[in-house]
């Protein structure tokens, strides 16, 4: 969810009254106002919705349908790189050495934790809070989770050969070449008019690509130590072990993205920071993000992978269980960057 998405978009096909909160603070403070609103407090109002921001050259005009593209101008002679293996893998066990250095400290000291420093001087700095705070009490839970065994980090991931039609993605069967299933996705109406499937080799171009896909997960264990933290009303910790497992599930997920990358050999060395901003070759999206914005494509990954192996399930809403595990379609082709449809 993007403040745009949810103060334009939905606010456009929604009765009632429509905002955006970033973080639980963010949250109180809006229905403090709502409140104040209800009750006939004088002056008392909603904020604003936000207009989209646009960049600088981009255009909110937008192509009809019919006049749309059946491609965009992606470059179709890049290389594809060859795969390790064809099919599925699981990876049980994975130790918290490995993606720990993926954690986005700033993601979770701010975003989850809600350290934001004073400003203007008056109390500790954001970086202040960090150092007295935020750092110790990382090492803290770092230190309790493995002590208490409560990680069961773990990755079920694979390669598949894919070609494109239009806006669709066609996954082939390994063995006989066959159709396996496919992905629609939508294609933008305004600027370079892209869609996911333009990243891989069109369907009579006489080559197959190749396309990766993973879901990662903390495990139940994690999920069930927060709950309870919740259910004795110990409300900083929930909050911080909640917020914690949920960024170490991202940070197992970029890890392995990383690795999805350097097994296709086009990995380097990047920092977190690249790669946290997609400054890289190759890019990693989520079904719900704006380029693949259809939950209900769950399915076809959950047929593919099966990622029960490792506990984790579908829920009728197509959101995994438990909450701390992510699923991805990673595109190996050098253009791909985040864009909203």
């Amino acid at each position: 969810l993007t403040r745009a998405y949810v103060e334009q978009d939905l606010a456009d096909v929604f009765d009632g009254q429509v905002r955006y909160a970033r973080d639980a603070f963010e949250g109180l403070r809006l229905m403090d106002a709502f409140m104040d609103v209800k009750r006939g407090v004088a002056g008392a109002q909603l904020p604003p919705l936000r207009q989209r921001r646009v960049k600088a050259g981009a255009t909110l005009e937008r192509t009809p349908v019919q006049d749309l593209p059946a491609r965009s101008d992606v470059a179709a002679d890049n290389p594809v790189p060859s795969a390790p293996f064809l099919g599925e893998r699981v990876v049980k066990g994975v130790p918290l050495a490995e993606y720990a250095a993926f954690l986005d400290e700033r993601a979770t000291f701010m975003g989850q934790w809600g350290l934001k420093g004073a400003r203007g001087g008056d109390g500790p700095s954001y970086q202040e809070l960090v150092e007295s705070e935020g750092r110790p009490r990382l090492r803290m839970w770092l230190e309790r989770l493995q002590t208490e065994n409560l990680l069961q980090a773990a990755v079920v991931y694979g390669y598949f050969p894919c070609v494109s039609q239009g806006d669709d993605l066609i996954i082939l069967d390994e063995r006989t070449g066959n159709e396996r299933t496919r992905f629609t996705f939508p294609r933008q109406r305004r600027d370079r008019h892209l869609c996911l499937s333009d990243f891989f080799r069109a369907q009579g171009s006489g080559e197959v690509d190749v396309v990766a896909f993973q879901v990662a997960t903390m495990g139940s264990r994690i999920s069930a130590a927060a709950g309870e933290l919740f259910a004795k009303n110990a409300y900083r910790d929930y909050l911080e072990l909640h917020g914690l497992s949920v960024q170490l599930t991202e940070a197992l997920a970029e890890y392995w993205h990383a690795r999805v990358r350097g097994e296709w050999g086009i990995g380097g060395d990047e920092s977190l920071a690249d790669m946290l901003k997609v400054n890289i070759a190759g890019c990693r999206y989520s079904f719900g993000y704006p380029a693949c914005p259809n939950l209900e494509d769950q399915r076809q990954l959950f047929e593919l992978l099966d990622p029960s192996r490792i506990g984790v399930e579908l829920s009728e809403e197509f959101q995994l269980h438990p909450e701390q595990s992510t699923s991805a379609l990673i595109v190996h082709h050098p253009e791909a960057k985040y864009f909203n449809v």
